[in-house]
């Protein structure tokens, strides 16, 4: 008996099954998103999702998993009166969802950020931002990468922790503008091992070293500080804005999770 199948009636079946399944592994994303992260996260606070905040900004696809561009973009500058005071990143279904936590004061201009994230799976990324009246607002996006957490560390990791903890600042002009944000970024060397990681030379898994807090300062005033964890990338590095009054000293601290700390002082003018 010869079975005819009409090929338009399959595909929609198969559509039909696919749909299913994105909605299920979608469901599946919320779930734990609404059971365990964000209590663990926030408790019981009010999460209103929208883009009227902040906007985020990732790859659907990323070419690499262990160098996934993200940035997010405020929509409110930071005035006296109301600013952003916090902005955490969740990466769902990575093995530490927690990816950071950037905290802004008026003095930051604007609560824009840059940075480079490390995706072990596909999942949804949120930013979840914080006024200084105590309101909270989130987006998400979706991003499809695979192993960054687990990605090998590079083959002369001798080299990388020779040069552990060096920074330097670049401004994306050569003199500041006084009284306006002015976008910098800061610049640090450290391999941010995951413990996930094998060793390419001794193929022996690394235990964790990476930074975990850092603090940026303009004349002894508080710009922007952060508490990281492992899915900020090797050698990370944060874009930031900043409002300084007249000539000085652009400070970061950074601290890593085996306690070694670190300064660096970068003198601008306008």
């Amino acid at each position: 008996m010869k079975i005819i199948i009409d090929t338009k009636i399959l595909g929609l079946l198969i559509g039909g099954l696919l749909c299913s399944a994105l909605a299920m592994a979608a469901g599946e994303d919320e779930t734990a998103w609404s059971q365990v992260l964000k209590p663990k996260y926030f408790g019981n606070r009010p999460i209103e999702e929208n883009t009227n905040l902040i906007e985020l900004t990732a790859p659907y696809r990323a070419e690499d998993p262990a160098l996934v561009p993200v940035s997010i973009t405020a929509k409110i500058p930071q005035t006296a009166e109301k600013y952003i005071k916090t902005i955490t990143l969740i990466i769902d279904n990575n093995p530490t969802p927690f990816a950071a936590a950037f905290h802004f004061t008026p003095d930051s201009g604007k609560a824009d950020l840059a940075l480079r994230l490390r995706f072990n799976t596909y999942t949804p990324i949120r930013a979840i931002a914080e006024t200084n009246d105590g309101k909270l607002s989130m987006t998400k996006v979706d991003v499809k990468a695979s192993g960054g957490c687990s990605a090998p560390i590079g083959a002369d990791l001798d080299a990388a922790m020779a040069r552990l903890g060096k920074m330097k600042f670049k401004l994306e002009n050569d003199k500041i503008s006084p009284h306006q944000p002015n976008l910098a970024q800061l610049l640090v060397s450290h391999p941010n091992i995951t413990g996930m990681q094998m060793d390419q030379i001794s193929r022996m898994i690394k235990p964790a070293h990476f930074v975990d807090s850092v603090k940026i300062s303009f004349n002894g005033k508080p710009i922007m500080s952060a508490q990281t964890d492992i899915a900020v990338s090797a050698d990370p590095n944060f874009r930031f804005y900043f409002v300084p009054d007249k000539a000085g000293e652009l400070k970061a601290e950074i601290k890593d999770n085996l306690g070694k700390e670190f300064s660096y002082v970068q003198t601008v003018t306008p």
